[in-house]
């Protein structure tokens, strides 16, 4: 029983194996098969975020249009074929004001005026075209800065387009009669005139195109309600 005993005791296990000695003995058929893979793109997400950051962008052009129509006077095309972006910054620069020249497409313009008075500027939605917003009632005025940027920069190929005013559309051949439009204080003078001459300028006064007549007549409503708020 002694020998028994003493021969149990005198006996060692097997030693243990750690976890990190049994990987070891584990042959990898291909070393490189644990290495960090990139995870490839999905070429169709791709598309579709392009195709809605697009679509945003059309959809704010659209709604600047809109903008510029609220409270203008007359809207007109300019053909920009081979204008460089310095010359349209310079042309900006030279306009008053209350115009503003915005670059849009045709598309984007259309949808824009769809179903209101500007409609009428259909001829012109072709080709390369930027559009001048006029908010102000000096029409010869809006329309002098690209007269004078076109002649000086030899630029006879780049004409107007077509207008818009008061609904009606004016073809490029027909922009003398808005580039010769009386200005304000010419108006002003003929009221002040036929009023303290004979009657009979008034009369020739109220001869003048219909256009003419309410132009003279408007002007003169604001200056007496002008002369009222002063009072």
């Amino acid at each position: 029983m002694e020998a028994s005993l003493c021969c149990s005791s005198t006996s060692t296990p097997p030693p243990l194996r750690t976890q990190a000695q049994s990987l070891a003995l584990v042959p990898l058929s291909n070393p490189f098969s644990l290495s960090f893979r990139p995870r490839r793109r999905n070429p169709s997400s791709s598309t579709t975020i392009r195709a809605a950051i697009s679509r945003a962008k059309k959809e704010q052009t659209v709604e600047v249009v809109k903008k510029e129509l609220e409270g203008c006077h007359l809207i007109a095309g300019i053909r920009y074929k081979g204008l460089t972006v310095k010359e349209l910054q310079d042309l900006r620069a030279a306009l008053p004001p209350t115009s503003r020249l915005l670059v849009a497409k045709n598309t984007l313009v259309s949808k824009a005026v769809e179903g209101t008075s500007w409609a009428s500027i259909a001829p012109c939605l072709q080709g390369m075209n930027a559009w001048l917003f006029v908010h102000s009632e000096e029409i010869p005025e809006a329309l002098k800065p690209y007269r004078t940027f076109q002649r000086e920069r030899k630029l006879e190929e780049n004409d107007f387009t077509g207008a818009v005013f008061e609904g009606k559309f004016y073809a490029p051949h027909e922009f003398k009669s808005l580039e010769t439009m009386p200005s304000r204080a010419e108006i002003y003078g003929k009221i002040l005139g036929a009023i303290k001459s004979p009657s009979i300028s008034l009369v020739s006064t109220l001869q003048a195109p219909a256009r003419d007549v309410v132009l003279v007549l408007k002007a003169y409503v604001r200056k007496l309600e002008e002369q009222g708020a002063a009072a």
